[in-house]
């Protein structure tokens, strides 16, 4: 009878247990929105890391990954495709615009394909154009489209220019795809007007949606690592250290070329490019430079310690040597021809002018030169002036600038010319009975 009890009420709380799950509505699928817009660079890359991370703590079905950009840096492309990749719920991504060049990579990186009717996907050249560059670019989208079921050809055409589809691309052109062209081919899934189309169409349309915005820092640094941005970054602080080492004392270019590095750097740090280390070796070599400029004369070993430092940090800062060779080669050629151009434009200004002398004194114009005064040695005469060293002499009613050897002279001590440099002469104190000439 106790077994039968326990059985009983066992059964009645399974039943009640049943009633309720029933009763219960399913949890909300949840979905992530990862915005990709404008140029491709590192600060994305950060951007896109930290969203996918977000989603997976929040064990997010899905990110939509919304894309319109003409393209930027495969290094920071191909690290946010990596991010789609390894996303262990469902991807999907969404081509508003155009998603060309380093846009085609990440959009390809998603398992599911939708484009707007006016949308675009292809277009992916590199620069420089390279073999080297081509291969590695094209072997990037080919895994990338196997590995999400689509044909590998057609996305190497959107790299290489010499490998032709009939009746889709000509040797010799890069392919790009319309969204109707794309849905013919069965390269993407889907034409959709909006977000809710999309979502709807891969049963995501009573999700909850979560879109993180960009902070201030990610906004930041995407500004300071935009190629253009950085290239002037570059520039600035190389035209403001070379200002300050060929000037004496510390100004303005100097300030603003520091200010420039810093922001340089900054932007770095903020997306992971530059580590603390790399901060710590550009400021030893900031340290270095002022205490060249202001604690020992001249420039040696200090100054070029904190060059070397400086470029040091520079090149540490980038993802690779190539990279960084390529970057600070360009700012440092443009910095000099700024420098040149700058000369040439001063060199004609009236400011300029009253500087510096334009004016030359020719012999055919009736100048002639500080006449060689050898034929003065060993004459005697005596000082007008003090002498220390330097001052004046009388020799044969004649008022002459001389110099001693180091001795200091009282006015009205008799001396005798020892030595001429140029248009100087070099005297000592009168030995009477010594050699030399007439005295006057």
């Amino acid at each position: 009878m106790v077994l039968i009890f326990l059985i009983v009420i066992g059964l009645y709380y399974v039943s009640n247990a049943s009633a309720i799950a029933q009763d219960q509505p399913l949890s909300q699928p949840m979905v992530y929105v990862v915005n990709i817009e404008g140029t491709i660079e590192p600060g994305l890359a950060s951007y896109v890391k930290r969203v996918l991370g977000e989603a997976e703590n929040a064990n997010a079905d899905a990110i939509l990954v919304e894309v319109n950009t003409f393209g930027g840096r495969v290094d920071a492309a191909t690290e946010i495709r990596d991010h789609i990749v390894g996303f262990p719920g469902q991807s999907i991504a969404y081509v508003k615009g155009r998603a060309w060049s380093a846009g085609a990579l990440i959009t390809l990186a998603a398992e599911k394909i939708a484009m707007s009717r006016t949308a675009s996907i292809g277009a992916a050249e590199t620069i420089p154009k390279e073999e080297k560059q081509i291969s590695a670019l094209r072997g990037e989208f080919e895994a990338t489209a196997e590995n999400r079921g689509r044909d590998a050809k057609i996305a190497a055409a959107m790299v290489d220019a010499d490998i032709a589809i009939e009746g889709l691309v000509q040797s010799g052109k890069l392919l790009t795809l319309t969204a109707q062209k794309g849905k013919e081919l069965g390269f993407i899934d889907l034409i959709a007007a909006s977000r809710e189309e999309v979502l709807a169409e891969f049963g995501l349309g009573e999700a909850k949606i979560t879109e993180p915005t960009q902070n201030w820092a990610e906004k930041l640094a995407r500004f300071l690592t935009d190629p253009t941005v950085s290239s002037l970054l570059l520039v600035l602080g190389f035209l403001g250290l070379l200002f300050e080492v060929t000037t004496p004392g510390w100004g303005v270019p100097g300030t603003v070329g520091v200010l420039a590095l810093f922001l340089f750097f900054g932007g770095r740090l903020v997306i992971g490019l530059a580590g603390w280390g790399v901060i710590g070796l550009f400021i030893l070599g900031f340290v270095l430079l002022l205490i060249e400029v202001f604690i020992i004369p001249g420039f040696g070993i200090t100054g070029i310690s904190g060059i070397i430092s400086i470029f040091a940090s520079l090149v540490l800062s980038f993802r690779n040597i190539r990279e960084a060779s390529f970057a600070i080669s360009f700012a440092m050629v443009v910095s000099f021809l700024v420098i040149i151009a700058m000369a040439k434009r001063l060199g004609k200004s009236k400011a300029f002018g009253r500087l510096v002398l334009r004016t030359a004194e020719h012999t055919d114009e009736g100048y002639v030169a500080t006449p060689i005064r050898q034929d003065y040695i060993g004459k005697v005469g005596h000082t007008l002036t003090f002498m220390r060293p330097s001052g004046t002499v009388i020799i044969e009613g004649e008022r002459i600038d001389a110099v001693t050897e180091g001795d200091f002279l009282r006015e009205g001590c008799e001396v005798e010319v020892i030595k001429v440099e140029g248009p100087r002469l070099v005297v000592r104190a009168y030995k009477p009975g010594g050699e030399g000439g007439n005295q006057t």
